[in-house]
C-alpha cells in the first residue's frame, strides 16, 4: 500500500472516531427523546440542561460525566441505558465565581438515581469540596431506581455522608423542580438553602397514597409536600417561587451574598449603594409601646439601598432573618417582628433564627441583630412541644458565633429574651440602643403589679395607683440608660445614626478573632 492509500485510510478512521464522537455528544444532550422533552414542558418545567443554561454565567458550563450509563442487568434494564444516566453533572460559573453543580433529567428513568447516577454527583461534590465552592443540586427525581435494589439505597448514603461532610465547608443549595420523596428528601434537607418552585415540585418522606392507607386522612401531593406548605408550615424550604426562570435568578441572587468556602470572605460591592432614608427612622417607633410596626421598615433603613433578600420569609414571621449589604458588605440580619406575634420568640422562630446564625457564622458572614422582644411565648403549646430547648438552640448560636456581632435595641427587650438576642452578656462585640429602648426584667405594668401589690391594694383608686407605679417603674428601669450605666449597651443612639454607627462598628470588628474552647463539636439541644 503507497502512501496516499494509507493517509486516505488514516483520514477515513480519523472522521470515523469524530462522527462517534459528535453522535454520542448529540445522544447525551437528547437525554431521554424529544417527546419526554414536550412532557416535561407541557408540565410547566425546563429540561436539566436548559436550567442549568439559565443558571450558569453563558458559555461557562463544563460537563463531567457525560458519556455515563448504569450497569444493571435487572428487569430488562440493560437493553435501555441512556448517556448521563439522569443527571447533568459539571462545573462552570454564577456571577463570574466557580460553582460546581447538578440537575437531575426526569425524562431519563424519571430522574430515577441508580449507583452510576449517584457516582457522578459524589465526583462532583468531592471536586467542590476539594477546590472550595459552593454547590448547586437541582433536585427533579422520582426516587431511588427500584430495579437496582440496595445498590440505588447506597448511592443515596453515599450523597447523604458527603453533604454532611460539606456542611460548613462550602455553601450547599438544593432546588426543588420536580418530585422529591422518601430518602431522597434527606440531601436537600442537610443543605444551607432550600428553593421550591409552586405547583411543581414536592417533598414528602411518604406521598398521599401511603398517607390514606396509613392515616385514611386524604391529601394532595400540593396540600401534603408542596412550595406552599414547606415555606410557610414546616419550614423545609426556605423560598417558594412561582417559577423555575424566577427560581434560578434568587438562586444567582442569593450565591452573591455568599463566600465560595469556610475559609474566604463574602464579596464585597466595589460601589456600593447609600441609603437615603435613615431620617424617616426616628418617627417609626409609635408612642404607644404596644402598637406594632415593620422591623422591614428599620432593616431598610439601615442597610444599602435595594440590598436586603429575606430568607424564610413565610416561615415563623414573627421573626425576620435575611441578607443585606452595608456600605457594600454582605451581612446577616436577625429582627424581632413586632406586627406578628408582638415579635415573641416562640418555638418555629428560634429554630428559624438558630439556623441562620449558625450558617452566617459557618462562613463568616457577619451579624446585625435589631431586637424588640418582649419575651417568649407562653402556653401549653409551647411548653409542650419544648419551648425550653429550642429557645435554647437560638441562645446557644449566638454563643458559639464568634463573626462579628451587633446589636441594636428599638424598643423592648424583655426578660430572657433579652439576653438571648445577642446580648452582650453572650459575646455581642457593639450593642446600641435607641431611646426608645426598654431593657427590663418584664413590662412596667406587670412588674409594677408585681412589685407594688400592696400599695396598689391598699389604694383608694387601684388604676390611679397602678398607673402611677407603673410610670414609676418605666423611668427606673425600663429605659435604656441603667444597662447603659452598667456598660450592657456601648452608646444610646438617634435612629437616624444607626446605619452609620453600624458602619463604623463593622469596620473596627473587620479584623476580629474569636477563638472557641478546643473540642471535637459542641452538644447543641436538638
Amino acid at each position: 500500500m503507497d502512501n496516499m492509500d494509507s493517509n486516505k485510510n488514516t483520514d477515513k478512521t480519523r472522521r470515523s472516531r469524530y462522527l462517534r464522537l459528535e453522535e454520542a455528544n448529540e445522544e447525551a444532550i437528547k437525554g431521554g427523546g424529544t417527546l419526554r422533552m414536550q412532557q416535561q414542558h407541557d408540565k410547566g418545567k425546563l429540561t436539566a440542561r436548559e436550567r442549568l443554561q439559565l443558571l450558569m454565567d453563558k458559555g461557562s458550563f463544563q460537563e463531567i460525566g457525560k458519556f455515563v450509563t448504569h450497569r444493571s442487568s435487572e428487569f430488562g434494564l440493560e437493553k435501555e441505558k441512556y448517556l448521563g444516566d439522569g443527571v447533568v453533572t459539571g462545573y462552570g460559573t454564577i456571577n463570574g465565581r466557580l460553582t460546581y453543580v447538578f440537575s437531575q433529567d426526569f425524562t431519563v428513568f424519571g430522574g430515577s438515581l441508580s449507583e452510576s447516577h449517584a457516582k457522578k454527583i459524589v465526583t462532583i461534590m468531592d471536586l467542590a469540596l476539594k477546590n472550595g465552592a459552593p454547590i448547586v443540586g437541582i433536585n427533579d427525581s422520582g426516587g431511588a431506581r427500584i430495579q437496582e435494589g440496595v445498590e440505588s439505597l447506597g448511592g443515596y448514603a453515599d450523597i447523604f455522608y458527603k453533604n454532611t461532610m460539606a456542611s460548613g465547608v462550602v455553601p450547599q443549595i438544593s432546588v426543588i423542580m420536580g418530585p422529591c420523596a422518601g430518602g431522597a428528601v434527606y440531601s436537600p434537607a442537610i443543605t444551607d438553602f432550600i428553593f421550591m418552585v409552586e405547583h411543581t415540585s414536592y417533598m414528602f418522606v411518604t406521598g398521599p397514597k401511603v398517607v390514606k392507607t396509613v392515616t385514611h386522612e386524604e391529601v394532595t401531593s400540593e396540600a401534603l409536600g408542596g412550595a406552599q406548605a414547606h415555606s410557610s408550615k414546616s419550614g423545609v424550604a426556605h423560598f417558594a417561587e412561582p417559577n423555575e426562570i424566577v427560581c434560578l435568578e434568587h438562586v444567582k441572587h442569593l450565591l452573591s451574598y455568599l463566600p465560595q468556602n469556610c475559609e474566604d470572605i463574602p464579596p464585597v460591592l466595589t460601589v456600593p449603594t447609600s441609603n437615603p432614608d435613615g431620617l424617616k427612622l426616628d418617627e417609626l417607633i409609635p408612642d404607644n409601646s404596644e402598637e406594632a410596626y415593620d422591623i422591614r421598615d428599620v432593616i431598610l433603613g439601615v442597610m444599602d439601598s435595594n440590598s436586603f433578600m429575606e430568607i424564610h420569609k413565610n416561615f415563623a414571621q414573627n421573626i425576620v432573618v435575611g441578607f443585606a449589604r452595608l456600605n457594600g458588605r454582605s451581612i446577616g440580619i436577625v429582627a424581632n417582628q413586632s406586627s406578628v406575634l408582638a415579635g415573641v420568640l416562640d418555638i418555629e422562630a428560634s429554630q428559624k433564627g438558630a439556623r441562620f446564625v449558625r450558617f452566617c457564622d459557618c462562613f463568616n458572614i457577619p451579624l446585625l441583630v435589631f431586637e424588640d422582644v418582649p419575651g417568649f411565648l407562653p402556653g401549653t403549646h409551647q411548653e409542650w412541644n419544648g419551648i425550653i430547648k429550642n429557645g435554647a438552640k437560638l441562645l446557644y448560636a449566638f454563643c458559639e458565633a464568634t463573626v462579628p456581632r451587633v446589636t441594636v435595641i428599638t424598643r423592648k427587650a424583655y426578660g430572657g429574651a433579652y439576653d438571648v438576642m445577642n446580648s452582650k452578656h453572650i459575646g455581642a462585640d457593639m450593642n446600641f440602643a435607641w431611646p426608645t429602648a426598654e431593657i427590663a426584667v418584664m413590662g412596667a405594668k406587670g412588674a409594677a403589679e408585681i412589685i407594688f401589690k400592696k400599695e396598689i391594694s391598699k389604694a383608694e383608686n387601684h388604676e390611679e395607683e397602678l398607673a402611677k407605679r407603673e410610670k414609676e417603674y418605666v423611668e427606673k428601669f425600663a429605659n435604656p440608660y441603667v444597662a447603659a450605666a452598667r456598660g450592657f449597651i456601648d452608646e444610646v443612639i438617634m435612629p437616624h445614626e444607626t446605619r452609620e454607627k453600624c458602619i463604623a462598628a463593622f469596620i473596627m470588628l473587620e479584623n476580629k478573632v474569636d477563638t472557641l474552647p478546643k473540642k471535637k463539636h459542641g452538644n447543641i439541644p436538638l
